[in-house]
């Protein structure tokens, strides 16, 4: 499914945010990217999304060898993908139901069909009852499941998430780790950059673990 082939990310100025990564994630498999802030970590997981591409070194997905891929063929590639940050990016002028629909409209679907995967995303992470809302009607926790509910819209076979426990209170942290853990039980593959312990010990021996930019 994933596969990283001494994989470097050097930014000018001659910094190595990544230096020599190589490892295999297995289709299905939750892995969880841990290590001190500026580790990599987050580099890491922008090269997984071709948000960013390495300097040296391969990274296929799903056959696909992102670091070769002209930019033409990111947005298709992006689609298997789901995609979760801690700046959620959410459109605070939307209510909670066009953000996740957001998505499927990009890829064509009718406005019906849109609203009825985006309602159904919404119920799985417990918001359906605030369709209606806008983003800052939302807690902190409800806004990262909303995050949550259009990244998994679109049903992909890759989740990637950056840190989506970072600004959340004990108890919507473990909400978020649960939702994570039923798509894991799906079939979905998970990755996730985080320093949450409650994760790095469920999830053990499934982590990479960064330092300075190496995989130790």
């Amino acid at each position: 499914m994933i596969v990283a082939s001494q994989l470097t990310k050097r930014y000018p100025g001659g910094f190595d945010a990544l230096g020599g990564v190589s490892f295999t994630i297995g289709a299905g498999e939750m892995v969880l990217i841990t290590g001190h802030s500026g580790a990599g970590k987050t580099t890491l997981v922008k090269l997984l999304a071709s948000i960013e591409r390495p300097t040296s070194g391969s990274l296929v997905v799903n056959g696909q060898n992102l670091s070769a891929l002209r930019r033409s063929a990111i947005p298709y590639v992006r689609r298997h993908f789901g995609l979760i940050f801690q700046d959620q990016k959410l459109l605070f002028d939307r209510s909670a139901l066009d953000n996740v629909m957001l998505p499927l409209q990009i890829a064509g679907l009718s406005r019906r069909e849109a609203v009825r995967r985006a309602q159904a995303a919404l119920d799985k992470v417990g918001l359906l009852a605030r369709e209606k809302a806008n983003p800052i009607a939302l807690s902190g926790g409800e806004q990262q499941r909303l995050a949550i509910a259009r990244a998994v819209v679109n049903r992909p076979t890759v989740l990637l998430a950056d840190e989506p426990t970072a600004n959340l209170d004990p108890e919507s942290a473990q909400d978020i780790l649960d939702l994570f853990t039923d798509f894991h039980r799906v079939g979905v593959t998970i990755v996730v950059a985080t320093h949450d312990r409650a994760w790095v010990e469920r999830c053990a021996p499934n982590v990479l673990r960064l330092d300075h930019g190496r995989l130790i």
